[in-house]
């Protein structure tokens, strides 16, 4: 399952974030996290410290070697060079699973001991003062898209994305890569309006949006994001003593979270579980190659002096039935 965290900024998309990928690991989930906001907490809120949380290896330094690792000898893909964030799979292309060892991990990816399990953990890494002027955010997340689109992952495997803030991920398709997008809203009318545009943008691509309350501290706020938000309103979060320790840097084990938290969390994965079990997969990959073509046509052809609609593949769709295989060739 593919899962993104949305929110605007402070609205505690990173915190509930890691509560949810904690609480995968105490049911015993396989999960890969990771962080694809503009700013990196994630590995502090799962409980790494600064100096553990600066030496994790951003996915956007190792593009190349994820472009490589993923174009495997898919023909219709003559160099990395030509491969741009929106490039989809085809036959021949390397695929990624959750419960996997492959380069792009060893790379990539670090293991976070939680309470109950262990986690991998992935970051997009942060902005540095070299790319202020030259670079946009987007080129660092762009290693994240491409690898939602060479994922294929079964039930009880989970990628968890803690998004960058507010409506940026609209900047390309990676909005349609999840079975499931919570967005964190506190009950404020700045705390709605990442909703509203949110919603408006993804009504047409059949995006699967709930919303989790944040912060509510009584009737009141809640009553108020029912108003706002109607039957899009999963669950809601309430105070937690639990938090405010772990954002201390002194949480309790997390079997000790409050009750009705825990259940909120749960509802959580219920309801991704029933999404992915409706997932449309020629729909999955039709939405890939529509921004692909997009992006080809707005950008990606001048960039790389290539015609990117031949990377396409017409015949392909990346369903369940790779799950089993090394490459894009059916099991």
């Amino acid at each position: 399952m593919k899962i993104a965290f949305v929110g605007k900024g402070g609205s505690g998309k990173t915190t509930l974030s890691s509560l949810f990928i904690r609480h995968l690991a105490a049911n015993e989930a396989h999960v890969i996290a990771v962080d694809a906001d503009i700013n990196q907490h994630l590995g502090a809120a799962l409980g790494l410290d600064d100096e553990e949380a600066a030496a994790l290896p951003a996915m956007g330094a190792q593009l190349p070697l994820i472009k490589e690792y993923l174009r495997g000898s898919n023909p219709r893909i003559t160099s990395t060079e030509t491969m741009i964030k929106t490039t989809p799979p085809g036959e021949g292309s390397r695929l990624l699973r959750v419960c996997e060892d492959n380069p792009v991990y060893d790379a990539c990816a670090r293991t976070v001991g939680l309470d109950d399990g262990d986690i991998r953990l992935m970051v997009t890494g942060p902005f540095t003062e070299s790319d202020l002027g030259v670079a946009c955010y987007h080129s660092k997340v762009g290693a994240v898209e491409l690898c939602l689109n060479h994922l294929v992952d079964g039930p009880d495997e989970y990628m968890v994305v803690d998004m960058t803030a507010g409506s940026d991920s609209f900047a390309s398709g990676m909005f349609t890569r999840f079975d499931m997008t919570f967005l964190v809203a506190e009950p404020t009318r700045k705390g709605v309006s990442v909703y509203r545009q949110y919603k408006e943008y993804a009504q047409d691509f059949g995006v699967a949006l709930k919303v989790v309350g944040n912060k509510v501290q009584g009737e009141d706020d809640l009553e108020f994001l029912r108003a706002e938000v109607g039957d899009d309103l999963l669950v809601t979060i309430g105070h937690s003593d639990w938090v405010r320790a772990m954002e201390k840097g002194r949480p309790a084990r997390f079997e000790l979270l409050e009750a009705d938290n825990r259940m909120a969390l749960q509802a959580l994965q219920n309801a991704a579980e029933d999404s992915y079990e409706q997932r449309d997969w020629e729909r999955y990959t039709r939405q890939m190659v529509h921004f692909h073509l997009k992006n080809a046509e707005s950008w990606g052809n001048e960039k790389t002096g290539a015609d990117l609609a031949a990377q396409v593949d017409p015949g392909f769709v990346l369903d369940e039935r790779y799950a089993r295989a090394g490459a894009a060739q059916p099991a």
